[in-house]
């Protein structure tokens, strides 16, 4: 098996636990330059809420600090976005979907950012 079948089988536990809660889903997806987070609809049908580094406004942020989209700092950034458009959107909480990644450096930036912008998990 190689590296990304193994972190989408790792995936299906946790997307099959969070169908059954019938509840948002907040995905995060990274790459090694990008992070990328969805807010989902319970059905699974629909993003609702999306933000990444790719946004212009995230990217001229990320040039004000001269980094790159692939780092801790980028993460918390988005995090931050979503949890603002979310709570835009009225959507107060969600499930976190880490996509089979390990909650570690940049995936956990990203939800303790949400979460300190007032995401609740």
């Amino acid at each position: 098996m190689d590296k990304k079948l193994s972190r989408l089988r790792r995936a299906v536990a946790t997307r099959r636990k969070i169908a059954q809660l019938r509840v948002h889903r907040l995905s995060v997806h990274r790459t090694n330059q990008h992070i990328y987070a969805n807010i989902i609809s319970p059905e699974g049908d629909k993003v609702l809420v999306a933000a990444s580094t790719l946004e212009a406004e995230v990217r001229k942020e990320l040039a004000d600090s001269k980094t790159s989209g692939g780092n801790v700092a980028a993460a918390t950034i988005v995090g931050k976005r979503v949890a603002e458009k979310a709570k835009a959107a009225g959507i107060e909480s969600v499930a976190f979907d880490r996509s089979g990644f390990r909650y570690h450096g940049r995936v956990k930036a990203l939800a303790e950012a949400a979460r300190e912008a007032g995401l609740q998990f």
